[in-house]
């Protein structure tokens, strides 16, 4: 249930009506109109996981320090208080208030439209916080993201992080769901094994939205692109272009103007099916159907 006396304490003013919002397959969300006048978003769960809402909170509060002067490297839990932040590199809405008990999340509210968005300025802040950067790769807090819950320990490089923290967990969660065959599950093991040779010329952690699909955008009404939802952690940068381009919904042009920022290895196409593996193999555990045999092709790939 919606706690509204925790809006009230979170925006100082009275909730006077609050209206449910379609999408999202975990969470219920909420547009919430305020006696003063404005509007929030808002959106509870009927039974989180721990520290579900501090850690997306804590990832958003991350992503809008992106380009603030001096912005930390750090995800810690205290960069979610209200006022903290400037806006960074990207459009993120600011986090108002956050509790695990009651499960709480408030938010600015953006007003969506269905407005063409501006892919070249998208493309060209999607850089800008990529290149903010991370302490390491993964999380210094631990704390553990998406769906199913994958690890985010700290590693030292991309390979023992896409190894270690999500193909060996995912190759394990696929083997016990029985989502995927055992020899398919080898040769996932095998590609987690081989990521040093496979995975081009090294690159310091880069800020990642780190579940960037399109419906984790919303357009304003000016066209500008906003970033909700976010599996934040410090990975590879070619991991959310990769799943940019694995669901669709982000031009030629976006992906343009990023290279215009931060241009990529020369070799970076040999690697997109690579960083889809976790998004296709998460996917295939969660749904079955066609992302079997596209996971299954895809890690068949790299044998």
């Amino acid at each position: 249930m919606l706690s509204t006396d925790t809006i009230e304490t979170f925006t100082g003013a009275a909730v006077v009506a609050t209206t449910p919002l379609s999408g999202g397959d975990v969470a219920q969300a909420f547009k919430v109109d305020l006696a003063n006048g404005a509007t929030v978003f808002a959106k509870t769960h009927h039974n989180p996981p721990p520290g579900f809402f501090t850690t997306e909170a804590t990832g958003l509060a991350w992503l809008r320090d992106a380009a603030a002067a001096g912005g930390s490297h750090s995800i810690t839990p205290e960069s979610t208080e209200p006022g903290a932040l400037e806006l960074g590199a990207v459009g993120v809405p600011e986090v108002l208030g956050c509790s695990d008990d009651p499960p709480l999340l408030v938010l600015e509210w953006i007003e969506e439209s269905a407005h063409s968005p501006d892919e070249n300025a998208f493309g060209r802040a999607l850089a800008a916080l990529h290149q903010a950067g991370a302490l390491c790769f993964g999380r210094e807090d631990r704390r553990t993201t998406g769906s199913r819950g994958l690890p985010n320990e700290p590693c030292d490089t991309w390979a023992s992080f896409y190894a270690t923290q999500r193909l060996l967990p995912l190759a394990r969660l696929a083997s016990d769901a029985q989502a995927l065959s055992p020899d398919t599950v080898t040769a996932l093991e095998h590609v987690a094994d081989s990521l040093d040779d496979l995975g081009g010329p090294p690159e310091p952690p880069a800020r990642l939205h780190g579940d960037l699909w399109a419906g984790n955008r919303i357009v304003d009404t000016t066209g500008r692109s906003w970033l909700i939802d976010p599996a934040c952690h410090g990975g590879h940068r070619e991991f959310d272009l990769a799943m940019m381009r694995l669901f669709g919904g982000f031009s030629d042009e976006c992906h343009r103007a990023y290279a215009e920022v931060a241009p990529l290895a020369d070799d970076w196409r040999d690697r997109v099916l690579l960083h889809q593996l976790a998004p296709l193999v998460v996917h295939a555990i969660k749904f079955g159907g066609g992302y079997v045999s596209a996971a299954t092709n895809a890690i068949a790939t790299y044998r």
